[in-house]
């Protein structure tokens, strides 16, 4: 799976820019029409990642002290690493892509409705919030769970193209590196304890 989401990383990342004239008319059409009150309703929504990602990675964490679960208490530190590795590739794909963002690209076109550093690709706040949403689905691994982190992600990742921030494809961008970021961390974290199971058993035999 982990090898799946990179490869379709990499063809989406070289590719993404040919469709350059789909991405600004499906990003016209989100981000056309002022709308005060849904549009402040989106800055909320863009915002509450902030203090979604501690406190996912606090409660998980939590949720396994008080049951004496060591592996949701080990989900929660896997869950805080997984969306730091996942900002801060999406922080050096920013710089790396140097893509400019469509407000700056588009002046008369997109309007701008938030605040937001130079460049574009890919949406750091859709990466943070995919990557929360895998986090807690991994940790619980129920639909009800699943569902509606996912759902509150996908909304962050529109809020951002309604808000002129980022074009659909530093969204879908975002979520790749997201998701991927937190299959990557379960699955090295899956390696890592079978191997630590193996040698534990070989020096018992010993």
């Amino acid at each position: 799976m982990v090898k799946k989401i990179l490869i379709i990383f990499i063809l989406f990342s070289t590719k993404h820019f040919h469709s350059q004239n789909l991405d600004f008319k499906i990003l016209k059409a989100v981000n056309q029409t002022d709308m005060p009150c849904w549009d402040k309703t989106m800055k909320g929504v863009s915002f509450s990642v902030y203090p979604a990602m501690p406190v996912s990675v606090i409660g998980i964490w939590t949720h396994g002290y008080i049951n004496k679960d060591e592996v949701m208490m080990r989900n929660g530190y896997k869950s805080a690493v997984s969306i730091a590795f996942a900002i801060g590739l999406s922080t050096g794909l920013k710089y790396a892509v140097n893509r400019t963002r469509p407000f700056n690209e588009y002046p008369n076109d997109i309007v701008k409705r938030d605040n937001a550093g130079p460049y574009s690709f890919p949406s750091g706040h859709t990466t943070a919030a995919f990557a929360t949403a895998t986090a807690l689905s991994l940790s619980y691994k129920k639909w009800y769970v699943t569902v509606p982190a996912y759902a509150y992600a996908s909304m962050v990742g529109y809020s951002r193209m309604r808000l002129g921030m980022h074009y659909g494809s530093d969204v879908i961008g975002g979520m790749i590196v997201g998701i991927g970021s937190g299959l990557l961390i379960w699955k090295l974290d899956e390696i890592l304890t079978k191997n630590n199971f193996y040698r534990k058993n070989s020096s018992i035999v010993e």
